[in-house]
């Protein structure tokens, strides 16, 4: 095993990815399917959007704890189970006839099992595999998301419009079900497993018993976080990167479109072209994040972001012109460009906490995006269009920057930061 010129670490991160793309076809379902579940069953905008709230911040709330769960009980497990989470959320909806019956599957079934393989999940797989090339691999596995974005938002508008959203609602939970084996067979734990170190590592790190349950380590690694200003400046401008990504952008751009005369299909095209370059703006983060200033990063994208969303009002028409193509093409590439940067700042301050912690910085990404899904949805019952909603994230995001500005570098003689979790017999710490 130690001669293999392929370090196993690398099939983690493939199946990883694999995974990551399977759970998000759900991501790519909401905006393509508002419209059609307003007309069946005459449901308001904004309590369809509710549903997407409710799924957006359980996606958020679940990450910490998701975390933890894996730290406990294996990441195989845990990712399993989740994606059957998707699968059932989406292939029950099928049968509802009210509106609480989609906020639970859609919100509740749905938004837990894909919270169990959101960001968090990146950085535990990072954070065991890999000590070279960790930010490279960070956006790798980030850009799975939007790879699962690419491949299911032309299909899943295709179907609508041909079959109506219930196949393409089933299409989702069978693309979830069938990540699940793959999972359970190729998803190692540790390369402590294997008798070999961290890819990049020159020692082999047996991992640490579990450190008591998985809910109070969540929440010991939040109370202790939760004392600190880095970790406030992190998940106030993630909650900003969530409002204007996932909230806004990923639910109403499509609807928006539309309301511009823009066919469902050409602008779930446009969203999905937005995934393709994610993909690259992302894994391109990453590179960057091995060698550049992680704040630097995050306010250049952030500035970048609130520029191009101030002018997209302007952009709107009944096709998609030049101009809306270079909107795309410049704001897919900034997508969630954030995440690696975010995750090494993470790892940096919270050291062996950093991806639970993270998972709480994530939790504070998906309320932005919640808050955003629905706001956005009563501007438009409101005022009759999105313009106000679009203007508000363009100032939010530049307020992004000033956050991350002013995060300054951990030097060598800051106290570590300790988060300590206890029961009635144990207590352990995580020391940064």
């Amino acid at each position: 095993m130690r001669n293999r010129r392929l370090h196993p670490a690398w099939a983690v991160a493939v199946v990883a990815f694999v995974a990551l793309v399977g759970a998000a076809g759900f991501r790519a379902t909401p905006s393509v399917l508002l419209h059609p579940l307003h007309e069946e069953f005459r449901w308001p905008l904004a309590t369809i959007s509710a549903a997407v709230s409710v799924n957006l911040l359980l996606y958020g709330l679940t990450a910490p704890f998701a975390a933890a769960l894996m730290d406990r009980f294996g990441i195989r497990r845990v990712v399993a189970a989740a994606l059957l989470l998707v699968a059932a959320g989406s292939g029950l909806t099928v049968f509802m006839s009210a509106s609480w019956q989609l906020i639970l599957c859609w919100g509740v079934l749905v938004g837990l099992g894909t919270g169990s393989m959101a960001l968090a999940f990146v950085a535990t797989v990072t954070g065991r595999w890999f000590v070279r090339r960790r930010g490279l691999v960070t956006g790798v596995l980030t850009a799975g998301g939007a790879a699962g974005q690419l491949v299911f938002l032309p299909l899943v508008a295709l179907l609508v419009r041909e079959h109506g959203w219930r196949p393409a609602a089933l299409v989702v939970a069978g693309a979830a079900l069938a990540v699940v084996p793959l999972v359970v067979w190729l998803l190692r734990e540790h390369p402590a497993d294997l008798g070999l170190p961290p890819y990049g590592g020159a020692e082999v790190v047996a991992p640490e018993p579990p450190a008591g349950g998985a809910a109070a380590r969540a929440v010991g690694a939040l109370a202790a976080a939760a004392r600190t200003r880095p970790f406030w400046l992190l998940a106030g401008g993630f909650a900003i990167c969530g409002a204007t990504t996932n909230g806004l952008v990923g639910t109403h751009f499509v609807p928006a479109a539309h309301d511009h005369g823009m066919p469902q299909t050409t602008a779930a095209g446009l969203l999905a072209l937005v995934g393709l370059f994610d993909i690259v703006g992302t894994i391109a983060s990453g590179w960057l994040t091995d060698r550049v200033d992680s704040r630097l990063l995050l306010a250049a994208y952030y500035v970048l972001r609130g520029a191009s969303l101030l002018v997209l009002p302007s952009l709107f028409t009944g096709s998609a012109g030049p101009s809306m193509l270079v909107f795309i093409v410049f704001y897919g590439l900034d997508w969630v460009a954030t995440v690696p940067p975010t995750v090494a700042l993470c790892r940096e301050w919270f050291g062996t906490a950093g991806a639970v912690v993270f998972g709480w910085v994530f939790a504070a990404h998906q309320v932005g995006a919640a808050l955003a899904a629905t706001g956005a949805g009563l501007v438009r019952d409101r005022l009759g269009d999105y313009a106000m909603a679009w203007y508000v994230a363009g100032a939010l995001s530049i307020g992004a920057a000033g956050l991350s500005l002013l995060l300054r570098r951990r030097g060598p003689s800051d106290e570590p930061i300790v988060a300590v979790v206890a029961t009635p017999t144990r207590a352990w710490a995580y020391r940064g």
